[in-house]
């Protein structure tokens, strides 16, 4: 049995009613042997199996629902792009192990769905671990694990979801003839689809930094309780987006030095290129960490110099008040006027007058010295 664990956030701010897993992790009992398949919690049903073969003169694209009807088609003189969405079939990914020779560990990764992005050679294919990530209907932001076995005739990708994912471009030109992707071996469409992967984090980054600078306007015009949840939701995002694009510099170096032959040197110089972008991101990821730290700091100071000039005008005003409410003290004893050491005001016709007259010269008088010593 496989026991899954994740929690989900909501971003706010321009992620209104996006959804990101911020942990997920899966583990199996202790003493569980190695290589044992199950399939996640969540995952049932019969997967989806498509089958695209292709070589610079011809193209299949179909759809099946049995495996022995896919092998049939199997073609080792062509490309062969296996395309299985969806974990739930676990005596299929066993059939898929059988047929190709692949590692019963390599497997079992594909089946825990908290796996590290990662790349693991064997005697006759890589294993690569990647991870999409993609908005879905409603903005709902998605990260997926996507498996892929690299052989000398075929590439085998394993979905975690079934009906999403961001191959769709890649589909597109091998169907319409355009550019290397035909007259190239399976290592340049492993290449096309790690690209695919790494590029569509680009968008989710774009949004990321819109939401950050919507917050810094806030900020400056008035910090509220609501633009730090946003700038911590938006923290926490990019650390998921780190943790999903980071590993994909060790997976494109190792490419970049095999010499098997898995990966030719022409497919190389492309893989070069996508180690870039993983660069890229990754210095903007960083980038937008600071800056959410910096507005966080900026917040904080932005309440606390808040709360000082609310203090200062309190002060201001009880200050103002301690000599007036000595007066009324004073006067409000009400002793008799018979005796002269009494006092005398209490008689004066213009007593009340003088009272409130000489309260307002006292507080005229400290106004003007507050304003020259500048404490407002």
């Amino acid at each position: 049995m496989l026991f899954c664990h994740e929690k989900e956030r909501v971003i706010g701010g321009a992620f209104d009613v996006a959804r990101v897993v911020m942990i997920r992790f899966c583990y199996k009992p202790s003493g569980t042997p190695p290589g044992t398949l199950n399939a996640p919690p969540g995952a049932s049903g019969p997967a989806k199996m498509r089958l695209i073969q292709y070589d610079a003169d011809s193209l299949l694209d179909e759809e099946f629902t049995d495996w022995d009807s896919l092998m049939a088609k199997y073609d080792p003189s062509k490309v062969n792009w296996i395309d299985i969405e969806g974990l739930g079939d676990v005596p299929l990914l066993e059939r898929v192990a059988e047929r190709f020779g692949l590692h019963a560990l390599a497997v079992e990764d594909v089946l825990n769905t908290a796996q590290r992005p990662k790349i693991e050679p064997f005697e006759n294919h890589f294993f690569i671990v990647s991870e999409m990530v993609y908005f879905q209907e409603g903005d709902e932001l998605c990260f997926e694990q996507v498996s892929l076995f690299l052989g000398e005739s075929f590439l085998i990708t394993i979905q975690e979801d079934v009906g999403h994912d961001v191959f769709e471009s890649v589909r597109t030109r091998l169907k319409s003839g355009r550019g290397y992707a035909r007259r190239m071996k399976p290592d340049y469409l492993a290449y096309a689809l790690l690209d695919a992967t790494v590029d569509q984090i680009f968008p989710v980054l774009e949004s990321v930094g819109d939401s950050i600078e919507e917050v810094e306007e806030e900020l400056l015009e008035k910090p509220v309780r609501s633009s730090l949840r946003k700038l911590y939701e938006a923290k926490r995002l990019l650390l998921a987006l780190r943790r999903a694009a980071w590993p994909h510099r060790e997976i494109f170096s190792t490419l970049m030095r095999d010499d098997s032959g898995l990966v030719t040197r022409a497919t190389q110089v492309y893989v070069r290129d996508c180690y870039d972008h993983v660069t890229q991101i990754i210095d903007i990821i960083e980038s937008y960490r600071d800056l959410s730290a910096g507005l966080m700091d900026l917040y904080l100071s932005s309440v606390g110099f808040r709360t000082n000039e609310i203090i200062r005008v309190l002060t201001i005003v009880s200050v103002l008040f301690i000599p007036l409410t000595f007066l009324a003290g004073v006067y409000g004893m009400n002793f008799k006027t018979e005796f002269p050491a009494n006092m005398p005001e209490l008689s004066w016709p213009f007593g009340y007058v003088f009272f409130w007259a000489l309260c307002a010269a006292i507080s005229g008088g400290m106004l003007v010295f507050f304003k020259r010593k500048r404490w407002f």
